[in-house]
């Protein structure tokens, strides 16, 4: 049995790893942790899809202070550390450089060398932002050199190289265009705007693939739950399987819905104006953690049924 701590655990990845490791059989315990309470709406979301006996509490700690890090961690005897908590706003993180990089970069660092102190297992979070400066038109190789074009895929970046620069065992999963029945995401808001806007342009000239969290998170667990995060070090690319534009995910999202009075239609991202330049081509290659680990990816329209289905559920 081992103790197993979650950071960021209130976000959409954190709840969903609250779901999944619900049914775990191995004697693991979860700790799941934040700087914030949970709010009333996710609890309540939480026990109509995880069942009642879900665990929704929340323990405080705050990562960037290193040694509430390593107090949490001996005094509950943490083995395995995943890392969901980050800075994601990428506009708003061009106006906060300094925090972005404290929650990107020093806080990812701060636990990287506990891990490190106590000889376990750190399991962090990255993102398809570390590339985006360089023209690609075939996926994105883990090994491929980071080119963020912004300050978050650039903390992002620096939050990465602090791992492999305190030599603590790691996994880092690099993942993109995440969604979930939990936040705000581009599915919740497509699915509302869809089903109010007559008319809605969003942009097809910036293609990836969206990861349903609930995936992500399952993935998270097997390599966790399977003990092999210690003999599969390194970084490893995770997405649902397939590729579109923020336009075709849009399209898929009001047709499973039957949103058919809002006419989408295709446009150039230069017609919305931002902060920071998206990377054009974020497809990321996953033959890695495939073969690595035995995980089998859902096809992405698969995975967005299922939360929809999902979203149905909480709406009755």
């Amino acid at each position: 049995m081992r103790n197993i701590l979650v950071t960021g655990s209130n976000g959409q990845l954190g709840n969903e790893i609250r779901i999944v490791t619900k049914e775990c059989t191995s004697g693991d315990l979860y700790f799941f942790t934040d700087v914030i309470d949970a709010s009333e709406e996710s609890i309540a979301m939480l026990r109509k899809l995880g069942g009642s006996d879900i665990d929704v509490s929340t323990r405080k700690l705050d990562i960037t202070n290193l040694e509430a890090i390593r107090s949490f961690v001996r005094g509950n005897q943490i083995t395995v550390i995943i890392n969901c908590a980050a800075y994601t706003n990428v506009d708003a993180a061009e106006d906060n450089q300094e925090l972005a990089e404290l929650l990107n970069a020093k806080a990812v660092e701060n636990l990287a060398v506990v891990s490190k102190e106590v000889q376990g297992l750190f399991v962090h979070v990255s993102t398809d932002y570390v590339f985006g400066g360089d023209p690609y038109n075939t996926p994105c190789k883990e090994e491929q050199k980071g080119t963020p074009t912004g300050v978050y895929g650039l903390t992002k970046l620096h939050g990465e190289q602090a791992i492999q620069k305190v030599g603590c065992n790691h996994v880092i999963i690099r993942t993109a265009w995440l969604y979930s029945e939990f936040g705000k995401n581009f599915l919740k808001t497509m699915l509302n705007l869809t089903a109010i806007k007559p008319q809605l342009k969003v942009v097809f000239d910036q293609v990836g693939t969206p990861t349903y969290a609930k995936d992500l998170a399952e993935a998270i667990y097997h390599i966790v739950d399977s003990r092999e995060g210690f003999t599969h070090q390194g970084i490893y690319h995770f997405s649902n399987e397939g590729v579109c534009s923020w336009f075709d995910f849009t399209k898929m999202i009001a047709e499973y819905a039957c949103h058919t009075k809002c006419d989408i239609q295709p446009c150039h991202s230069d017609e919305f104006p931002s902060k920071v330049k998206r990377p054009a081509y974020s497809v990321l290659d996953k033959t890695k953690v495939k073969e690595a680990f035995g995980i089998k990816i859902p096809y992405w329209t698969t995975a967005l049924k299922e939360c929809l289905n999902d979203l149905m559920r909480l709406s009755i």
